[in-house]
């Protein structure tokens, strides 16, 4: 490992700049904002593909769709903010095409407010129980 010295104001920082730590900890996370009757079908084709382990959320929220309106009890209301299902998975770097192309078969229905996909880099991953790290840990 390479380690280079800063100074700022007085204060040295060590900031660790190496390739290798890259690549032995090339993790993704995934967070797939979906409609919520699709989370089934999402779980099952993921599951297909060996990933084992997801976080789901209830969430709100709107995009190009913007909300529409309701009719409740004979009183029409505007409904704002939207009910999706939020999906958070880490996995390996060699699995990330198979997975979003996963999510986005098993999710889409071709018409506005399908959702999203996010990546992220992740640094690092810790088993709580084994203490074990990064992709051993997942």
């Amino acid at each position: 490992m390479v380690y280079k010295n800063i100074s700022k104001i007085g204060t040295l920082f060590a900031v660790i700049t190496s390739n290798d730590f890259k690549r032995r900890n090339s993790m993704k996370l995934i967070t797939a904002i979906i409609k919520p009757f699709k989370l089934d079908d999402v779980r099952k084709a993921l599951v297909d593909l060996g990933i084992e382990g997801m976080t789901v959320t209830e969430v709100k929220g709107f995009g190009r769709q913007k909300g529409h309106t309701e009719v409740y009890r004979g009183a029409e209301y505007e409904v704002n903010f939207i009910p999706k299902i939020q999906i958070d998975l880490v996995l390996k770097d060699d699995l990330l095409d198979t997975a979003t192309s996963a999510i986005v078969e098993a999710s889409k229905t071709d018409k506005v407010g399908d959702g999203k996909i996010f990546v992220f880099d992740v640094q690092g991953a810790i088993r709580i129980r084994t203490g074990e790290k990064n992709a051993e840990a997942l």
